[in-house]
Parts: C-alpha cells; sequence; structure tokens
C-alpha cells in the first residue's frame, strides 16, 4: 500500500516539473530553434509596418554560464541610437557551446 500513496505525489511533482521548465518558453513571442553546440539567429518581438529611419542595439554578453553582463533593455537600445519613438523591435541571440553568448536588443525607429 505504501507505494500507491506515493504514485499521487510523484506523478503531482511530475507535473509541476513539466510546467515549471516551460514558464520561459510560453511568455516569449517567440521561441526559434535553439542549436546545441551553435546558433546564430536574428527574431522579432514586437512586429509593425513602419520601422523608423533609425537603429539602436543594446547588449547582454555571457561567459560560461558562470557571469552575465550588459543592459539589453528597449530603453538602452533606444538611447544608443538615438530614437525617441520605437516602432519596431527585434533581437539577435548567439550561442557557441554556452562558453560564450550574446543577447542583442534591437530597436528601430524615429
Amino acid at each position: 500500500m505504501r507505494g500507491l500513496n506515493a504514485l499521487p505525489t510523484a506523478l503531482a511533482c511530475l507535473l509541476l516539473g513539466i510546467a515549471g521548465s516551460t514558464l520561459g518558453c510560453i511568455a516569449a513571442p517567440v521561441v526559434p530553434p535553439i542549436g546545441l553546440v551553435y546558433t546564430d539567429l536574428d527574431a522579432p518581438l514586437a512586429p509593425r509596418g513602419d520601422v523608423g529611419s533609425k537603429r539602436g542595439t543594446s547588449t547582454v554578453t555571457s561567459i560560461l554560464f558562470l557571469v552575465s553582463t550588459g543592459d539589453g533593455s528597449v530603453r538602452a537600445a533606444a538611447r544608443n541610437g538615438g530614437i525617441r519613438e520605437v516602432k519596431l523591435v527585434d533581437y539577435e541571440y548567439k550561442n557557441v557551446l554556452g562558453v560564450f553568448q550574446r543577447y542583442t536588443t534591437v530597436v528601430y525607429g524615429d
């Protein structure tokens, strides 16, 4: 009987683990394929029609999954591009074996 009582608890833990591991994917507007060894992609975050005449970027870099630094915000990207009105937001992601990762927010506007 003892094994039957543990079954609902184990099942609940399994379901909670699966749900918890997918929460980040659910919140992401775009989930492109990620390569295990190497990834280099560009993808939209907030697609719109007119992109404007200026482009600005902000970057976050990670080394060995140990240290991550930078400001990847839309606000920083707009400031870096001299943009007052953001019209489009994209991102670029690069990963090489987890040794080097770079996430760049790209904004377009006027």
